[in-house]
């Protein structure tokens, strides 16, 4: 009797992860840009684990990791100062991170708040975003702004704008 108990409580725990949302895979179709009045550019290499259900979104989670040295301006001399010790220091800090810690419906789309992780500062945000759906494939979409100074990127003051827009476009496909 002991082993049937065993036995479903482990089965139960291996279907809590279908049953808390959709595990979504995102395609290499992705665009993560950076803006401002004085610079632009993309980041070339994301990854992320993306579990979402439209229904129910408290039953969703994101992590989304972006590697800090695929940064492109389009200027190889710019890119190799963002990756420096005085901007984005890639040596040191090689990752920006973020972690839901929960996401939510909020008017026509969804917010996801959690822990943006930037040049070794954590910071909580709340991103706000849309999910177009089509059949097994669909597309995560958001914009939102970080003041560069809050994760210690550059010299506050300097002549770079401090609030940087960011857009994020992420097709995906069904697992």
């Amino acid at each position: 009797m002991r082993y049937k108990s065993i036995l479903a409580a482990l089965l139960l725990m291996m279907a809590l992860p279908a049953l808390a949302g959709s595990n979504w895979q995102p395609t290499d179709k992705y665009s993560i840009r950076f803006s401002s009045s004085d610079a632009s550019g993309i980041f070339k290499t994301f990854n992320g684990t993306l579990v979402f259900d439209e229904q129910n979104p408290a039953a969703s989670r994101f992590t989304a990791v972006i590697d800090v040295a695929s940064i492109n301006t389009g200027n190889g001399l710019q890119n190799k100062h963002a990756k420096g010790a005085e901007w984005f220091d890639a040596a040191t800090y090689p990752q920006i991170r973020f972690t839901s810690e929960k996401i939510a419906k909020a008017g026509n789309g969804y917010q996801a708040t959690g822990t943006l992780e930037m040049h070794g500062v954590k910071k909580q945000v709340t991103i706000p975003f849309t999910f177009q759906r089509k059949g097994n494939t669909g597309t995560f979409s958001g914009s939102f702004s970080v003041n560069r100074n809050d994760y210690h990127i550059g010299k506050a003051g300097n002549k770079v704008s401090e609030a940087i827009k960011v857009d994020i476009s992420v097709p995906v496909v069904q697992k």
